[in-house]
């Protein structure tokens, strides 16, 4: 019997993508899972046309979970055609229902860098031991990050997505 998903991070990732995928698809658009082939993005998507393009990150956790883990790279803001989406992939046995969060990559970079700075900067008033390192994380709600942020507004905001990829008028 294979490995539940819950306690499998390779395969919770890999659905995760798909399931991305799957949901642009269903609005309308082309949506290629990269199979890690493509640096910074794991899905390619654009309008029907072809003539317009973004590139999606998805990062994966379980539902319920405070945070989910991103690397140094989150601290980079990729340009505007960039999206994270943190996706809520419950076991398969499970009734959570799943959760996306689609964030434009200018505001993760720059509250992931602002987050990780204050928690760094909070251990010397702690008196606390903290090494950096190239993790960082995004809160999911309720929870906030360090600075305050919260990505509460951008839950299934599949509509950032599709406004980068309408045709102009």
């Amino acid at each position: 019997m294979p490995k539940a998903i819950s306690r499998n991070k390779t395969a919770r990732g890999n659905s995760a993508q798909f399931f991305v995928a799957g949901e642009l698809c269903r609005r309308g658009h082309s949506a290629v899972v990269t199979l890690g082939n493509t640096p910074n993005t794991d899905i390619l998507c654009s309008n029907e046309e072809g003539t317009r393009f973004v590139h999606v990150q998805v990062k994966t956790y379980v539902p319920g979970n405070r945070t989910v883990t991103v690397g140094i790279k989150a601290e980079k803001d990729f340009g505007k055609n960039f999206i994270w989406v943190l996706a809520g992939i419950p076991a398969a046995d499970s009734n959570q229902p799943f959760e996306y969060y689609i964030v434009p990559s200018a505001l993760v970079a720059e509250n992931v860098a602002e987050s990780h700075r204050l928690w760094l900067a909070d251990a010397e008033r702690l008196q606390k031991s903290r090494k950096d390192s190239t993790v960082r994380v995004i809160h999911i709600p309720p929870s906030t990050s360090y600075n305050g942020w919260s990505i509460d507004a951008f839950k299934n905001r599949w509509d950032l997505i599709d406004a980068l990829l309408a045709n102009p008028v």
